[in-house]
């Protein structure tokens, strides 16, 4: 009779039929996913493009009237070209003077300057081409200490934040964005010393927040900076390299010893 604790007798269960399906649905549906959500969302971005584009472009300019068929996506081009145009034009003297005439315009409406001066700043911040951004990634105490969340540091404060926080310390503004919409968030006023700052990059960071702490920037060993990995790897495996082309070493002379100490009298 066979030994429970005989391992050569032991064999590991086969998997079903079901299980292998399974695990293939699984694996290539983490392949399939990524892509067929990717050309959704860009298939119907340019859809609702289309749609709002191509009603002011009149019939006898669509491409419909002469190939036959709805092609998507003409109003993605009509728009770009449009856009190229209107920011072409605003850059000179004539187009300038014409906007500052518009925005006068529309400063004079109570309602209409509201929402305009609200929508000019959104679209100033996220499309102007200046060198604005965050310039770090962070971990701060939020919200309560011994809990960290991460930040992205924006500047130091100015102005009446900087005359109304006390004097001691820099403080720092950092947004704290939430997950997995980053575009979201806390503004918040920190001192400098409260801050810890990270090695990664904020786009790693901002790949991390967005993952729910799925995705970390090394994932060989996330304590670890996506630019120091290569490093630590090389300086972790050079001591088994070096103990693998070295001979043993050899016995130690007893000649070369130390004499005993003599005893104490």
């Amino acid at each position: 009779m066979p030994s429970p604790f005989d391992d050569d007798k032991i064999k590991a269960p086969r998997r079903g039929l079901f299980a292998g399906l399974r695990a293939s649905f699984l694996t290539g549906l983490v392949v399939v996913a990524p892509i067929g959500l990717t050309i959704y969302v860009i298939w119907t971005v340019i859809g609702w493009i289309d749609g709002w584009v191509l009603p002011f472009v009149p019939t006898r300019f669509r491409p419909e009237q002469y190939i036959g068929i709805n092609l998507r996506g003409v109003g993605v081009i009509i728009f770009l070209i449009f856009t190229v145009i209107v920011g072409w034009l605003a850059k000179g003297i004539a187009g300038r003077s014409m906007l500052r005439f518009a925005e006068s315009l529309v400063d004079r409406t109570p309602v209409v300057r509201s929402i305009y001066n609200g929508l000019k700043q959104i679209a100033e911040t996220v499309f102007a081409q200046t060198e604005t951004s965050f310039e770090h990634a962070c971990l701060v105490e939020y919200p309560r200490r011994g809990i960290w969340a991460i930040g992205f540091i924006s500047t130091r404060a100015k102005g009446e934040i900087l005359a109304k926080t006390p004097p001691d310390e820099p403080i720092i503004s950092v947004f704290l964005p939430t997950t997995p919409n980053p575009t979201s968030g806390f503004l918040l006023y920190v001192p400098e010393s409260d801050l810890i700052l990270l090695d990664m990059s904020v786009e790693d960071a901002a790949k991390l927040v967005i993952s729910a702490g799925l995705v970390y920037p090394n994932g060989k060993d996330p304590r670890v900076p996506p630019a120091n990995a290569p490093a630590v790897e090389a300086a972790a495996e050079a001591p088994a390299n070096r103990l693998a082309s070295d001979p043993a070493d050899p016995p130690a002379d007893p000649r070369a010893m130390p004499p005993p100490m003599p005893p104490r009298s």
